[in-house]
């Protein structure tokens, strides 16, 4: 069993792995974060749905991905903002628009992972974690 330092970049890179070959579904390490991670990209149509399945010591996340009609992804980058050694933490009127409101940016916040502009709309800033468009 290996030891992931970073699992949110972990996340990210198997996903974005997945979609440069081609996957339908990406197999994840569960953890409370990373499906409260796969809810939002869900919920704003990155992704088509995920389930969590009883495998293994923690259990495992199966993302189904979304494919446009001319086969093209409907995540063209993922990319993490906030790391273990650089933290980057903003205030509710810094949160920062990714192309122009065309993307999301997920922070980590006092009242719960969210997208930016939930956290805008709750007046809470917090940890940026990634940025999706």
């Amino acid at each position: 069993m290996s030891f992931v330092n970073d699992p949110i970049a972990d996340f990210l890179t198997r996903i974005r792995n997945a979609i440069l070959r081609g996957h339908t579904t990406v197999r994840i390490p569960a953890s409370r974060m990373l499906e409260r991670l796969s809810q939002i990209l869900s919920d704003e149509g990155y992704i088509e749905s995920f389930e969590r399945l009883d495998e293994g010591p923690r259990g495992m996340l199966v993302l189904h991905l979304r494919y446009l009609r001319d086969r093209s992804n409907a995540i063209t980058e993922l990319s993490r903002l906030s790391r273990p050694s650089r933290r980057q933490y903003v205030g509710a009127g810094d949160i920062p628009r990714i192309r122009n409101g065309l993307g999301i940016c997920i922070l980590s916040t006092s009242k719960g992972v969210m997208t930016g502009s939930a956290a805008r709309d709750a007046h809470v800033g917090g940890e940026l974690l990634c940025k999706v468009w």
